[in-house]
């Protein structure tokens, strides 16, 4: 298992709280940002201008993702255009259909041929991604956001799909493969193998960061002893 100081794919933030946004952008493996409606609703964001420009403030020219929130394309579109206006450092995550399972493939290509810089979410098939890069401009960077730890969650392993979404994503060099929705640290390096370029990670997965690479025999007695701890504090007694 590689060093963390060796990988090559960018570790982003993926969470809406300003205090720890603020703490990881001071780590150097944080290489970007992202959020999202759902995130934001838990951090009980109100004004989501105000907060998007107050993590860009926070982020400084880090690149940072926010979520277009209508159903209506004409409506995302003015909305995409507004985020972008924010900053040059700011993509705009689009997602691959709106809740009709209307296609929007279309709009991300007005977006990109328009200079705005694009994170096309909530993609979970290989299908999805040989549709949507077709829409992807030439030269401006984007994003493609496909939820491996969904499709784990199915049953299903992410790793073959993610090795040919990176395949499939080289038909436009200005893009760039997110593993999104990672559900432990072993799934940094196994985006890192296929050749991932990012993959978004929440405050609870980079919590976890200080053991990688733990003596197992080590971490079998840490185990042990909180088994231990726990059952003294609870006062459990069994007459012997």
């Amino acid at each position: 298992m590689p060093n963390l100081e060796e990988l090559k794919i960018k570790v982003f933030a993926d969470g809406a709280d300003l205090k720890s946004i603020a703490e990881l952008r001071k780590n150097p493996l944080v290489k970007g940002f992202t959020t999202n409606p759902t995130l934001m609703r838990k951090s009980n964001v109100e004004d989501y201008r105000k907060f998007a420009l107050d993590v860009i403030n926070i982020v400084k020219g880090h690149p940072v993702s926010f979520e277009v929130f209508s159903d209506e394309f004409d409506i995302m579109e003015k909305q995409a255009l507004q985020i972008a206006s924010w900053g040059e450092n700011v993509y705009v995550k689009i997602p691959i259909t709106n809740t009709r399972r209307e296609d929007a493939g279309p709009l991300v290509g007005s977006l990109t041929q328009a200079g705005v810089k694009v994170n096309v979410t909530a993609l979970t098939t290989t299908k999805q991604v040989e549709h949507i890069v077709d829409f992807l401009s030439e030269d401006t960077p984007s994003c493609v956001s496909v939820f491996a730890g969904r499709i784990a969650d199915t049953g299903r392993d992410p790793v073959p799909a993610m090795k040919e979404a990176v395949e499939i994503l080289k038909a436009k060099p200005s893009a760039e493969l997110i593993w999104a929705s990672p559900r432990e640290l072993l799934n940094i390096f196994q985006a890192e193998s296929v050749g991932c370029h990012i993959i978004t990670v929440t405050n609870d997965i980079l919590a976890k960061l200080p053991i990688i690479g733990k003596d197992l025999n080590g971490y079998s007695l840490d185990t042990v002893k909180m088994f231990y701890r726990d059952a003294l504090q609870a006062g459990f007694n069994v007459e012997v």
